[in-house]
């Protein structure tokens, strides 16, 4: 019983990471650069969190502010366009529901690994990440 759990839980993670290098596009990551604002996270609106994704494409570096505390880590690029980082973070307490609710979030789909995929939503230019179990837009920061 328990070994066709395990089989499940793998065979469930393998077809979502292949949903994902199928839908992924190389995004050149230089278009990356910047500030980027959390909009939208898995279908709600987010933008009182204030989380922030910096990019940093030169130096394959991941920075920001993830609704609580202060993020840090090296970008990895596979060869399936698929993107993660083991932040490093600080440990400050979350003031309200909605500020753990995306840091939780936000770093888990960094963690699992992400596609980013350029497009238009609710209106706005921006980046989508997909995870395997999460969905975050993005909106260029300094951008109308």
């Amino acid at each position: 019983m328990y070994a066709k759990k395990v089989f499940l839980v793998a065979l469930v993670s393998l077809l979502s990471l292949v949903s994902l290098q199928a839908e992924s596009t190389d995004l050149n990551l230089t278009k990356l650069n910047g500030n980027w604002h959390l909009r939208v996270m898995d279908g709600m609106e987010v933008r009182k969190a204030r989380a922030i994704l910096d990019f940093d494409a030169e130096k394959m570096q991941l920075s920001g502010f993830d609704g609580c505390n202060r993020i840090h880590g090296a970008l990895e690029k596979n060869s399936t366009n698929i993107m993660s980082s083991k932040l490093i973070s600080t440990r400050m307490a979350c003031r309200e529901n909605i500020h753990s609710y995306v840091s939780q979030r936000l770093q888990e789909a960094v963690a699992e690994g992400f596609s980013i995929k350029e497009e238009m939503k609710y209106d706005i230019q921006g980046i989508t990440l997909k995870s395997a179990k999460h969905e975050l837009f993005f909106k260029r920061m300094g951008k109308d």
